[in-house]
C-alpha cells in the first residue's frame, strides 16, 4: 500500500511539475490600463515596470492611457516624465494613449511626449490585448 502511494505522489508531483515548467515558459506580456492622473497611480505603474524588466528583461509591457491617465507623458503636467522617457528607451515597453481621450479633453497629440504612440480607442486596445493573451492589470494605488 505504501509503495502505491509512494507511486501515485511522484506521479502528481512530475504532473505538478511540469505545469509549473510549461507556465515558466509562457511570454510575460502584460497590459497596463491606467485611467488616473493621481501621482500614486502613476508612481506605481513606474515602479512595476521598473521592477518587471529588471527581473524579466525580455517581459512585454504597455501602458494604456485614457480617461485623465494620458497625463503620465505629458511633460508639462507628469512628475514621472524622466521615468517615461527612461522606461520608453525599452523596446519592450510601450505607453499607448487613447486619441478619443485626448480629443474629449481638448489636448493636442503634440502636448504628449513624443515617444509615446496613439491608438484610435484605448479600452479596445486593452481589450485586443487580453484576446492575445495578455495579462490585465487597472493601475490603482
Amino acid at each position: 500500500m505504501n509503495r502505491i502511494l509512494s507511486v501515485i505522489i511522484l506521479i502528481v508531483f512530475v504532473a505538478l511539475g511540469g505545469s509549473l515548467a510549461h507556465a515558466q515558459n509562457q511570454p510575460y506580456r502584460v497590459v497596463f490600463d491606467l485611467t488616473s492622473r493621481d501621482s500614486l497611480d502613476q508612481r506605481a505603474v513606474m515602479r512595476w515596470i521598473r521592477e518587471i524588466t529588471a527581473s524579466n528583461p525580455g517581459a512585454e509591457l504597455e501602458v494604456v492611457m485614457y480617461g485623465k491617465g494620458y497625463e503620465l507623458v505629458m511633460p508639462e503636467k507628469s512628475t514621472f516624465i524622466g521615468d517615461v522617457k527612461d522606461a520608453i528607451k525599452n523596446p519592450h515597453v510601450s505607453f499607448k494613449v487613447c486619441q478619443a481621450a485626448l480629443k474629449n479633453n481638448k489636448v493636442e497629440r503634440s502636448a504628449v511626449l513624443a515617444d509615446a504612440q496613439t491608438v484610435p480607442d484605448g479600452i479596445f486596445e486593452i481589450i485586443t490585448k487580453q484576446h492575445q493573451g495578455w495579462g490585465y492589470i487597472k493601475v490603482s494605488h
